[in-house]
């Protein structure tokens, strides 16, 4: 499938909001943040959809890499027209063993293809961004404190979201939100984490979008 992208600046037009859940757990602390943004988004004028990954039905594995087609679940042909619905993609995922749950990084291997996220030119080792013109979000919880994964862990899972994956297909700029610890948190910690969420939701809304072609 051939992406499209959004081109020129367009004040007016709200912002279309793709939110992915990529906790599996409906009452996660993570399932309440995506809610917070999602409610910040839709109060400020954005139309927003979202994903909750496990709430899909598909296989996470590549099961052949890209050697031959695996054909998509239709869960995931949805989930590919969101993304090409989107001007704004919000990622929502707790940080398990210093990255991406496997639910996560299961659907992005998935539907992150050849022809729909990138295309490698002919003869070269340089690519297409297929998926450019859109920005993101990554709202990330952790136990640990945000400045130990910053500085001693170094944030491999946000260089592999961020870098390896959003940008490798186009998608920027990146903004990321962490929150943590999570571990010991009480309520009024994960209140305050809440009404972080719904504030970020609110400036992408805001900001103005590009007009898809």
């Amino acid at each position: 499938m051939a992406a499209m992208s959004p081109s020129t600046t367009h004040p007016h037009h709200p912002q279309r909001i793709l939110i992915i859940l990529g906790h599996p757990s409906a009452g996660s602390l993570c399932a309440g943040l995506a809610d917070a943004y999602a409610q910040g988004a839709r109060d400020s004028g954005a139309q927003v959809r979202t994903l909750r990954l496990g709430e899909l039905e598909f296989d996470p594995l590549l099961r052949a890499g890209y050697r031959q087609d695996q054909p998509l679940e239709p869960d995931l042909q949805q989930a590919q027209a969101d993304i090409l619905w989107a001007s704004h993609l919000a990622w929502v995922y707790p940080t398990w063993w210093g990255g991406l749950p496997a639910l996560l990084k299961g659907f992005i291997d998935r539907i992150f293809l050849p022809g729909f996220a990138f295309k490698y030119r002919k003869g070269s080792m340089l690519w297409d961004r297929l998926l450019a013109g859109r920005t993101a979000d990554l709202l990330v919880s952790m136990d640990p404190p945000p400045w130990y994964y910053r500085w001693l862990a170094h944030m491999p899972g946000h260089h592999q979201m961020r870098r390896a994956i959003l940008e490798f297909s186009g998608i920027r700029p990146v903004r990321i939100h962490s929150f943590g610890p999570v571990l010991g948190a009480d309520a009024a910690r994960r209140q305050q984490w809440l009404e972080q969420a719904q504030a970020a939701g609110r400036r992408t809304a805001a900001r103005p979008v590009k007009a898809a072609t």
